[in-house]
This record gives C-alpha cells, structure tokens and sequence, in this order.
C-alpha cells in the first residue's frame, strides 16, 4: 500500500486545480494575470493560492513594480516551490527501465537505467522496484510519493491496468496495483505516447496552445491529442491511434490484426524488413541502410520514402479530423528525419485540407529520459487532476 503524504497539495476545487496549473505552467506570475488568464476574480485567486502558499507549494517573490500606473499595491508574482515535492518517473521498454527524479517543474533531478533480462511480469516489477530505491537516496526519499510509469500500448489509466502492450507481450496485467506495493509510492500508469504529451503540454512545446498533436516515430508510430487543454482519451482509452490508421490498401499486416497501418508501413522494424526485401539482404542492419540511403542508394531512399508517405497520410489525417495549432513530431526514428521529411511535408501538403495544412510540424529529437520525465509529469498531474482527459 502507497505510504501516507502529509500536508500535500491542498486541491479542494477546480478553482484551486485551476490556479495551481497556471502558475506551474505559465508562472511566475500575478494574481492579476493569472485571473486575467483563467477567468477567476481576483479574490477566488487569492483565496485558491492561499493554502498553497501555507503548505509550501507556492510562494510570493518580492515586488517588480505594480500592477499598473498608479495602482497602490504591488504585484507580487507567484511562483511555483520546485523542491516542495519530487516525482519518480519510469519507461518502461522491451530491454531497459529508464528512470528518473523530478521536482515539481518536472526537471530532472536524478537518472539511472537498469537493463531487463526478461520481459515477465515479476521480473520487471523487482527491476522497477530496485531501480526506484536507487533512484530515490537521501532527502528524496523524504518528499517523493508518487510514481509515474509511461509503457507503450493499451494502458487503462483509471484502473492502473496494461490492458495490451506489444512491444512486452502483455495482456490484462495490474501493473499499478503490483508497483504500489513493491515500491509503497502512489503509482499512475498511463501510455507512453500520453505521458511524453502531458511533459510537452506543460512544460514544452505545448504550452500556450490550447490544441496540439505529438506523434512519435521509431519502435512504433503513436500519437496523443490535446483539445481545448484534455488530453483526449475517446470511449476505450485509445483515441488518437495514428499509427493504427490504415494508409494501404492490402498493405502489410500489422501486430494490431490490420493491414496497411502506418506503423505496419513507418515503424523501424518495418522500415528495415522492406530494405532487406529491396536489398536482397538478409542480415541488413538500420544503421548500413540508413547509411546507404544517405550515400544515395536510390531503393533504399524509397523505402524511406514510402515510409515518410505513409507517415505524410497518416499526420494529414490526424490534422483533418482534429485541427490542432501544431503537431509536435518526435521519438527515436527522428534521428532519421532527414530520410523521410521531404516525402512527409510534400504527402502532408497534397492531404490536409484547406488551411489546416497551416498547422506546423515541430520536430524535437527527445532520449528516452524525456520519456521517462513524460512519466514523472503524470505523476505530477495526479496530485491534483483526478480526470484530466475525456
């Protein structure tokens, strides 16, 4: 069972989660602008931050000047207590356990990996556990209660349960429930792909949009969606499935029963099956092709073409249906993005309609501790959003 915290986050209202974000998120920052921003009266604002102040999440920085010419109280911005509290945050891959300790701004504090000799059950839950008492030494341990942990595939947030991952051959797996009790933190699973949006939606590219896109290219091709500031989730937790959206007709199978899905056609796996068909050569390596394909070997450069194609359908698709400011586009495959980014902005183009094409695509190459930071920014948010997705 998850050890008792004291004297945490006194979220009582959504006024209280509403103050709270702004000022994590946006601040430093005044009450007045932080009224001005969410639409509260000054005095819900001043009574929303006042607990938080008194628990130590947040405090007033002295005096820059006032809130306007004349006015006869200064403007003390408010600021988040970084140190107040820190979060551990986990991904979870078919090889290795990347971990690490943030603070409430969700900077990194402390790393480490640990290597996976298997991919069972119990065997990742003592590795994770073991990897958690590293990782959490001295005062750390002291102020840390909750454990974000980011896996990629189905992932039931609500009940804390890995539904199917792929990537580890689970199915129907309580992982939530099992890492409270090995590690005695609060745990909150979510999905890779969601985990690393809800870093960038408050601490990165995210911020200020009130709609945007991150889609990840490597191992798989997975998407999160953020509308009107919700992560969006859909009926069954998998809404914006990007890399399930079929782009070919009778194209190759997929683990997900399909066919011609993107991430059957984009993912690396599949990326190097094809350039070992067009090569003739069984034992191709990612590496020699993507090599190859710079040097201008010119099968191999459609290989990667056609990936970037169906990516290019697959993000025009995505646009179309949900019209965000911009799409962020990252993951390990972005190493290579100079193979597929002509095909991707030309197919793109041609698909989106009207001026949705407008949308802009960010690519932002992030480590797997950026996944792993993803994980510790859910933790963060648990604190005080019971359901921050629909």
């Amino acid at each position: 069972m998850p050890r008792s915290a004291p004297a945490r986050a006194p979220i009582t209202s959504p006024a209280a989660a509403t103050v709270f974000t702004t000022v994590l998120t946006e601040g430093p920052v005044s009450r007045v602008d932080v009224a001005r921003r969410t639409g509260l009266s000054s005095a819900a604002v001043t009574k929303a931050a006042r607990p938080f102040i008194e628990a130590g999440y947040l405090e007033e920085l002295a005096s820059g000047g006032r809130t306007a010419p004349g006015a006869g109280r200064p403007a003390n911005p408010l600021a988040i207590r970084p140190d107040r509290e820190y979060f551990v945050g986990v991904k979870i891959t078919g090889d290795d356990l990347i971990g690490v300790v943030t603070d409430l701004r969700a900077d990194v504090r402390a790393s480490a990996h640990h290597a996976l000799s298997g991919q069972d059950v119990d065997h990742v839950v003592r590795a994770l556990a073991d990897l958690v008492g590293e990782l959490l030494s001295g005062d750390l341990r002291e102020r840390a209660y909750c454990l974000g942990v980011a896996v990629s595939g189905d992932v039931d947030r609500a009940s804390g349960v890995v539904r199917y991952s792929p990537f580890l051959g689970w199915r129907d797996v309580p992982l939530a429930g099992l890492l409270e009790d090995a590690t005695g933190l609060t745990v909150t699973l979510e999905n890779d792909v969601k985990a690393l949006a809800v870093a960038e939606q408050w601490f990165g590219e995210g911020v200020g949009t009130s709609s945007f896109a991150l889609v990840t290219v490597g191992a798989g091709i997975g998407s999160a969606l953020v509308v009107n500031g919700d992560l969006v989730r859909g009926a069954h937790g998998v809404a914006g499935e990007i890399g399930h959206v079929p782009v070919a007709d009778g194209g190759p199978s997929c683990h997900c029963g399909g066919r011609g899905c993107v991430e059957a056609i984009a993912s690396t796996e599949a990326i190097l099956t094809r350039a070992r068909d067009v090569s003739g050569e069984p034992a191709l390596t990612m590496e020699d092709a993507v090599a190859r394909a710079r040097g201008g070997d010119e099968p191999l450069r459609e290989v990667f073409a056609g990936a970037g194609h169906a990516i290019g359908l697959g993000l025009a698709a995505l646009v179309n249906l949900f019209g965000p400011e911009r799409v962020v586009v990252s993951g390990e495959g972005v190493a290579t993005y100079d193979l597929f980014e002509e095909q991707i902005r030309r197919t793109f183009a041609v698909q989106a309609f009207g001026s949705a094409a407008r949308c802009g695509l960010v690519i932002r190459p992030l480590p797997f501790e950026e996944w792993a930071r993803g994980a510790a920014a859910v933790a963060v948010q648990s604190l005080f959003v019971s359901d921050s997705a629909v």
